[in-house]
C-alpha cells in the first residue's frame, strides 16, 4: 500500500501541470475542498501554487450525507457546494480553481455560474481527480497530448456518425446531428477552460434518440462505476438511446441490473438508462491494466477513461438530449473499431495514426 505524503516528484507533478494551466505570479487560486476530500492532494496544490509565486485560498464544506439509495462514484457531478452563495461568489473571482473534491465538479449544477466569473475575471477550473498522487504523476499531460484531442474534436464535429463494432459483438449506431463535442487534455490554460487530470478523451453528448444496437461488454472491460475489470460477458440492447435489455448470467450482470434499478425506483423515469456521452481514449501514458496495481480507494478511474484506443460508453445525465440523473455509468470496451462517417479513428483498440484516417 503507497503512503499518502508529500513527496518531491509529486510536487514537481502538480507544478508542471499549474505551468501548463499558465499559472502566474500574483494570480489567485481557489482550491475548493469538502471533509472528506484526498488531503495529499490539497497539500500538494496548495504548496505548488505557492511555489510558483500565487496565492491559494482554500474553501471546505462539509461533505453532504448521502441521500440517495446507492453509493454514487465516479460521476464528475459533485453535490458538495450545495448552492452556497459565498463560495460560488469566492470562486468566481479567481484566476485559476483547483477542484479538489471527491466527485469534481465537471457537471455539478454550480459549474457554469463559477465560470461566468466575477468583477472583471473569469476563471478556468481543473478538476484534480481523487487518484493517489503516483497515478497524476504517471499521466502528467503535455502540449502533444492537447494537440491530438484537439484534432479529434475537430474530426468529430465534422461526422454525422459514429460506428462501433467489436468482434465481441458491439454494433452501434450513433447519429451526431446536433451533439455536443468535448475533449480533455490534463490542463486548462484560457478564461472559462474545464479539464480534468488525468486528461487525454475526445467524447460527444448525442441529442435524444440518436443511439441504437448492440454494445457487449467482454471480459476485462471495465465499470469504472464498480471499479472493475468485468468477468462475464453482458449484451446491452440499446433502442432510443435507451438500454431496454441486460443480457448476462453472472454477477457482473447482476450488480449492473440492480443498480440500474435502484436509480429507476427512485427516479421514476428510465434516464439511468440512457446514454451520456461516448468517445475515445488519446492518452498513450494511461494504462489500460491501472486498477490491478491500487486498492480501490486510491484510484477514481479517470485514467481508465483515457487510455488510448479505449472505446468509452457512457449512461446517466445528458443536457444536450434533455436528461438528468444521478445514475451513472463509465464503460470503457478494450477492442473496438470506431469510426466517424465510415473513417476509423480506432480500429479494433488501436488509435489510428493521423493522416491514416482516410
Amino acid at each position: 500500500m503507497l503512503l499518502e505524503q508529500i513527496e518531491h516528484r509529486w510536487l514537481a507533478a502538480f507544478r508542471r501541470t499549474l505551468e501548463l494551466c499558465a499559472l502566474a505570479p500574483g494570480d489567485v487560486v481557489g482550491i475548493v475542498t469538502e471533509s472528506q476530500s484526498r488531503q495529499v492532494l490539497v497539500e500538494l496544490a496548495d504548496l505548488a501554487v505557492q511555489a510558483m509565486g500565487a496565492t491559494p485560498v482554500r474553501l471546505r464544506v462539509p461533505t453532504p450525507a448521502l441521500d440517495v439509495p446507492a453509493p454514487v462514484r465516479s460521476t464528475g457531478a459533485s453535490d458538495a457546494l450545495q448552492q452556497l452563495e459565498p463560495v460560488i461568489a469566492a470562486l468566481s473571482r479567481c484566476q485559476l480553481v483547483l477542484d479538489c473534491t471527491v466527485e469534481g465538479l465537471l457537471h455539478a449544477p454550480e459549474l457554469p455560474r463559477i465560470l461566468a466569473g466575477a468583477d472583471g475575471v473569469v476563471p478556468r477550473l481543473l478538476m484534480i481527480s481523487n487518484e493517489h498522487p503516483e497515478i497524476l504523476e504517471r499521466c502528467l499531460p503535455d502540449a502533444q497530448l492537447e494537440s491530438t484531442v484537439r484534432a479529434a474534436m475537430r474530426r468529430l464535429r465534422g461526422a454525422r456518425q459514429m460506428q462501433v463494432s467489436s468482434a465481441a459483438g458491439t454494433s452501434l449506431q450513433i447519429g451526431l446531428d446536433g451533439a455536443r463535442v468535448g475533449g480533455v487534455w490534463g490542463y486548462c490554460n484560457k478564461p472559462g477552460q474545464v479539464a480534468h487530470w488525468p486528461g487525454g478523451l475526445c467524447l460527444a453528448f448525442p441529442g435524444a434518440g440518436q443511439v441504437s444496437g448492440t454494445l457487449v461488454l467482454a471480459p476485462g472491460d471495465v465499470n469504472l462505476t464498480f471499479k472493475t475489470y468485468l468477468r462475464d460477458r453482458i449484451v446491452c440492447q440499446i433502442e432510443n438511446d435507451h438500454i431496454v435489455a441486460i443480457e448476462g448470467s453472472g454477477v457482473d450482470a447482476e450488480m449492473m441490473r440492480g443498480y440500474y434499478a435502484a436509480w429507476a425506483d427512485r427516479e421514476g423515469s428510465q434516464a439511468a438508462y440512457a446514454v451520456s456521452h461516448v468517445g475515445w481514449g488519446l492518452n498513450r501514458r494511461a494504462r489500460w491494466d491501472a486498477l490491478a496495481f491500487y486498492d480501490k480507494r486510491d484510484c477514481n478511474g479517470t485514467e481508465l477513461r483515457a487510455f488510448a484506443g479505449n472505446f468509452l460508453y457512457s449512461t446517466g445525465a445528458n443536457e444536450v438530449a434533455g436528461r438528468h440523473t444521478l445514475g451513472h455509468f463509465d464503460l470503457p470496451l478494450r477492442n473496438c473499431t470506431v469510426a466517424l462517417d465510415g473513417v476509423n479513428e480506432v480500429d479494433q483498440g488501436q488509435l489510428v495514426e493521423p493522416g491514416a484516417q482516410g
